[in-house]
């Protein structure tokens, strides 16, 4: 998968009375929120950096319209990569995964702390984080690899026989238990000379706090890259929402549940383009763009869309300075001190379904480990997101950003 996301016209309603979304209801309760500790708030700005750096490289590399990845399950997956490495890969992973001066055991405390608190943040949105290791039977891995895993990223771990036909099955089969039957058959084959898979796997579905009528449902035009247009059905929904309006982009924020969650629809200006904001997409980008954001009227016309995603990391990961752990200099000697151990293959696929009642969604990361001894090589403002755009998922308490998206030709099949 490759990198990351979107904006367009802001039409004035003539003077309407739109009932705003919170008049609908009572008084909300006040949003759940995550407390972190100051090193765990640094990895949320890490792990953002790292998602807007990787969905950049991803968007670059791949000529699919709909892109769609999750930073968070690939930065689980490769916490627990970076638990095996040593020497120049482990700073490799310090640079690109942004930990800076962190140390290790804060690193996987605070990735055991968002883990803890995002699952169990909203009781309307149903979202789960899963990791597990499996490896080769008779391979010899430290015992304080597999436990510091355990520990901190609750991970599984089981080492099975890779030479068994049904081993591919049995991991794909806990894989689409983990994500609600949303990824299959992920892993394709186990190489001759693989000795590990660490694999994440999230699942997300929530209802919208505020639902799109499915009456108010239509079909109309959606204006693609290349200047043709494309039937679509757009959903419409009228009320309050977090409206930001600048040089760059229009963008609308739409939340799940009790507000813990919400999706932020970015729609590039007239003159720009989805890839002239992933080209500037970075933290202090992200921070400085919704500086002036408010809370307005806002009727929001919507694609409905369904798509999956799957895409090797490789490349993205080299490109971003990982590309030591993917060669014969790669040191994961805190897995196994004979060393002789290489990331072979980071496979990433994604899932995700957006209509009137809500969103869900699905990721699953594998990192597969080889062997190099086998190495070969006022009024209501009018926002209709009719031209390719940009979403991402987000908890709104500390900003984490669970999916990062872009719809280049919205499809519900």
């Amino acid at each position: 998968m490759k990198s990351y996301i979107s904006y367009i016209v802001v039409i004035l309603i003539s003077v309407c009375t739109f009932p705003s979304c919170e008049e609908s209801g009572p008084i909300q309760k006040e949003i759940p929120k995550i407390t972190l500790n100051k090193k765990a708030a640094e990895i949320i700005e890490a792990d953002k950096a790292f998602g807007f750096e990787l969905f950049r490289e991803v968007c670059i590399l791949s000529e699919e319209d709909n892109i769609m990845i999750s930073p968070l399950s690939v930065s689980y997956a490769l916490g627990m990569t970076y638990n095996g490495a040593a020497g120049t890969t482990l700073e490799a992973f310090n640079d690109v995964l942004h930990f800076g001066d962190l140390s290790t055991e804060e690193v996987n405390e605070s990735y055991k702390d968002l883990m803890d608190q995002l699952i169990h943040l909203d009781d309307k949105v149903d979202f789960s984080i899963a990791n597990s290791i499996w490896y080769r039977l008779g391979f010899q891995v430290l015992p304080e690899f597999i436990n510091t895993n355990k520990d901190y990223f609750d991970a599984a771990v089981k080492e099975i026989d890779f030479s068994d036909p049904q081993t591919v099955e049995v991991i794909n089969q806990w894989i689409e238990d983990k994500t609600n039957g949303k990824i299959k058959d992920m892993l394709d084959f186990i190489p001759g000379n693989a000795v590990m898979y660490l694999i994440n796997a999230i699942y997300f579905n929530a209802t919208w706090k505020y639902e799109f009528v499915k009456e108010d449902t239509y079909e109309g035009d959606f204006n693609l890259a290349d200047g043709t247009k494309h039937q679509t059905d757009y959903m419409r929904v009228t009320g309050d929402f977090v409206y930001t309006s600048n040089e760059d982009f229009t963008a609308v924020e739409l939340p799940y549940g009790d507000s813990t969650f919400s999706m932020v629809v970015m729609l590039p200006c007239s003159e720009n383009e989805v890839s002239d904001l992933v080209d500037k997409m970075d933290v202090a980008h992200w921070d400085s763009w919704f500086d002036n954001s408010s809370f307005t009227g806002v009727q929001v016309d919507l694609p409905k869309f369904k798509y999956e995603f799957k895409e090797l990391l490789n490349d993205p990961l080299k490109n971003l300075g990982l590309g030591v752990a993917f060669t014969g200099e790669a040191d994961f000697t805190r897995i196994n001190p004979a060393g002789d151990l290489y990331i072979s293959r980071v496979i990433h696929q994604t899932f995700i379904d957006v209509q009137e009642e809500g969103t869900e969604a699905a990721a699953a990361t594998i990192v597969e480990m080889r062997e190099l001894s086998s190495h070969g090589s006022g009024s209501p403002i009018y926002f209709k997101a009719d031209k390719p755009f940009l979403y991402l998922i987000k908890e709104n308490s500390t900003g984490t950003i669970v999916f990062i998206g872009k719809v280049g030709k919205p499809e519900y099949p």
